[in-house]
């Protein structure tokens, strides 16, 4: 099976599921309406999966208002960019304010500066001792004044210092949940392309090995509609931790897209990474899955996993494609078990039908 065929397999299951949620609630097809229950299906989202499931739980369907107070909460595409714009707007106010202090100062300089050049001349006037002490006096008080202005100066600079450092944060806050898929906290798939086309332009500059690992949870649908969607977010967070337990190198994990995973693994070649692959298979496959609301034993779980290794001339997709290529002959193959692309398993076709 190709790596589109397998996109469209699994995208067309979650526009079932969200078309199934719209009639069996009578709801009207709306785009929005259809944007809404296609991300609960896919269960990217956990806090809009809750949100939807507390409101079923409590009243038995979605209202359309509903359905507009959750996208504008959880899928608006116009709220990042309002949370950058802010932190943006901020930070250019902060920054005013820094100038605005720094250009009262050093108008406070200047007149300093005049007074010190008006102080000198007062002393070589000078007749007496009290004409002497008044221009001290002066002096002193001039000073006194600069020093303030210079402390207030001080603090508001490092008050901003702080603000700013705190924006910074924020900001970085924003772009990494930009990049991180909510449910697993992986990378999600933009992270994931933008990576994997590095790591690849990197290792070919340099002659170095890489290695792409796919992985996909078993029978997961069948897992999802029995037990429902919040256990199979259960189930997609556990395998994500599996993949976060056992690093190596220069790697990284993202959300594929649905139940499929990825794991992309700089300078690694081909055996160490097969072996990488077979450890996250053992450790998923060793825990027991307990369903939090009822607390039954659900058994276990397990994954298969596809591995291929950077060649010459590669580009993504072909190397994307060897990996998938290699999953999927792992599933054809009796699932829970491990393929690489020198596997004599992948030798005769990599044209799987697997459900």
């Amino acid at each position: 099976m190709t790596a589109e065929s397998n996109e469209h397999e699994r995208t067309m299951a979650f526009a079932e599921i969200a078309l199934g949620q719209i009639k069996a609630l009578h709801q009207p097809a709306l785009p929005r309406n259809y944007e809404v229950w296609y991300h609960y299906a896919t269960g990217y989202n956990p806090s809009l999966n809750q949100a939807i499931n507390e409101i079923l739980s409590a009243n038995g369907n979605l209202t359309q208002d509903d359905i507009e107070i959750i996208y504008e909460t959880y899928l608006s595409p116009i709220r990042l960019t309002e949370r950058i714009d802010s932190i943006g707007a901020k930070t250019l106010d902060e920054i005013k304010q820094i100038i605005t202090m720094i250009d009262a100062a050093t108008g406070t300089t200047a007149r300093h500066n005049e007074n010190l050049a008006g102080i000198n001349n007062q002393l070589g006037q000078a007749a007496d001792q009290k004409g002497l002490r008044a221009i001290i006096e002066g002096l002193v008080n001039t000073t006194r004044e600069m020093e303030q202005v210079n402390q207030n100066l001080e603090s508001r600079l490092h008050a901003s210092k702080q603000q700013i450092n705190e924006l910074q944060e924020n900001l970085e806050m924003v772009r990494i949940e930009s990049l991180t898929d909510p449910l697993t906290g992986l990378a999600n798939r933009k992270y994931f392309d933008q990576e994997i086309e590095s790591a690849l332009a990197k290792a070919s500059a340099k002659g170095e090995t890489l290695s792409l690992i796919m992985a996909d949870i078993d029978r997961f649908k069948v897992f999802n509609d029995t037990y429902g969607h919040l256990t199979g977010d259960q189930v997609l967070r556990l395998v994500a931790s599996s993949m976060k337990q056992n690093p190596t190198g220069r790697n990284f994990a993202a959300r594929y897209g649905g139940e499929e995973l990825a794991i992309v693994l700089s300078d690694t070649a081909l055996a160490h990474a097969t072996a990488v692959a077979d450890r996250i298979r053992h450790a998923v496959m060793s825990k027991e899955l307990i369903k939090r609301s009822t607390s039954e034993n659900l058994g276990r779980i397990t994954v298969s996993l596809g591995v291929a290794c950077l060649r010459p001339g590669d580009s993504v997709q072909s190397l994307i494609e060897r990996a998938d290529a290699c999953l999927y002959a792992a599933k054809h193959n009796g699932r829970n078990r491990v393929i690489c692309e020198t596997d004599p398993e992948i030798s005769a076709t990599v044209q799987y039908q697997v459900a």
